[in-house]
């Protein structure tokens, strides 16, 4: 199975997040739409086949693994 990144929107900029977009390793967008959160980008990800990551910073790298996680991981805060 495929990963694909879920990639807040606006790329590249600080600041509130928009929407999320669903993208491939060479930033070839699955979809032009823009998803309203990351649980309904994932949830179509899934749909279309794909292995969703999430990304962990607002401006992420797709080179640097540890500016993702597996949407199946949950984060447990202690």
């Amino acid at each position: 199975m495929l990963h694909v990144y879920i990639e807040p929107l606006p790329k590249g900029q600080w600041g509130p997040v928009d929407g999320y977009c669903i993208e491939t390793l060479d930033g070839t967008k699955l979809s032009e739409q823009r998803l309203a959160s990351e649980t309904l980008a994932v949830s179509a990800a899934k749909l279309l086949g794909y292995m969703p990551l999430l990304a962990t910073v607002r401006i992420p790298d797709k080179a640097n693994s540890e500016h993702w996680r597996s949407a199946g991981k949950q984060v447990v805060v202690a």
